[in-house]
């Protein structure tokens, strides 16, 4: 007797496939936002800028750009402002510049990381699954990562793990 093996490895995949447990929020903006990453580092030739923002409920803000040069992180500025008590004035109360020969001497800031980083840390950790917080994932620039990360179950401030993108642009 000849047993045909094709429905048995069907039915072997299709259970494999609906055993399978989705652990990453926002698969398939993900994966549409890292086409778009590897279409620009191509078109870029993996020579860019990129600006990490972040900002506090008590007023203060940063801004910092990370310089990447054929892969690898070249330099990096940053400032810091705050709000004036009362007002909608912003003054700068820290500001500085890393290149290469100074680069990771300085501890405020976002890290020395390259795009390729950012989305291997959106992939296995800001967006895997969690009972106990809210996921975002945004991408407007230029489909790329422009916000990724997670808030947790009642907390309450500055509460956001992940990474909020101002601008990505070509060297």
């Amino acid at each position: 007797m000849k047993l045909n093996v094709y429905p048995v490895i069907l039915m072997l995949i299709a259970s494999l496939l609906i055993s399978c447990k989705k652990d990453m929020e926002f698969g398939d903006d993900y994966s549409k936002s890292e086409k778009a990453w590897n279409s620009f580092k191509a078109y870029s030739d993996n020579s860019y800028r990129y600006m990490v923002a972040t900002g506090s409920w008590t007023g203060t803000a940063s801004e910092t750009i990370i310089t990447v040069q054929k892969g690898r992180v070249t330099g990096r500025s940053y400032v810091q402002k705050e709000r004036v008590s009362g007002t909608a004035e912003l003054v700068t109360r820290t500001q500085w510049e890393e290149g290469t020969d100074s680069l990771g001497t300085h501890t405020a800031g976002a890290g020395l990381f390259t795009l390729d980083d950012i989305y291997g840390s959106a992939k296995n950790d800001w967006l895997k699954k969690r009972d106990n917080a809210k996921t975002y994932f945004e991408a407007n620039n230029q489909g790329m990562i422009s916000s990724c990360g997670y808030v947790e179950d009642g907390c309450a401030d500055d509460c956001f793990r992940g990474i909020s993108i101002g601008f990505i642009e070509k060297l």
